[in-house]
């Protein structure tokens, strides 16, 4: 059943703090892996590139796990869930939106020759927080 997100845990994902998604590598180990974030309703965007670990992951075991913190540690939330979706359509300008808010650059700068860009969709499943009523 699909968590619902508090407003301090959404205010954590749609700030410019760095997360770390936990996806399940072949073998059942755990791959994380520091990442943007982005939010629809209550569902959580990730965009990556083509042929990297996490698609590669998520694709075999939706199961995934996201903490994330402000840059004092507090607040903070460990979210778990599933991915729903896996897709390249407006992947394009979604990360360029990222590069905004990370960077405060218009364009996403490290876009390598040929790269095709994904936006990983999360449902969250649980959701707990330190300090975000």
């Amino acid at each position: 059943m699909p968590a619902t997100l508090s407003p301090g845990v959404k205010k954590l994902l749609t700030d410019a703090n760095f997360a770390h998604l936990a996806t399940l590598a072949k073998d059942g180990s755990p791959q994380v892996s520091t990442v943007w974030t982005d939010l629809d309703g209550d569902r959580i965007l990730v965009n990556t590139a083509e042929g990297r670990a996490k698609p590669r992951n998520v694709r075999r075991d939706p199961r995934v796990a996201i903490s994330i913190c402000d840059p004092s540690g507090y607040p903070s939330a460990v979210i778990r869930g599933r991915v729903t979706e896996v897709t390249n359509e407006g992947a394009d300008a979604h990360i360029d939106k990222m590069a905004k808010k990370y960077l405060g650059q218009d364009k996403y700068p490290f876009r390598q020759p040929g790269e095709a860009r994904l936006i990983i969709v999360i449902e969250p499943e649980d959701a707990s927080g330190m300090n975000t009523d």
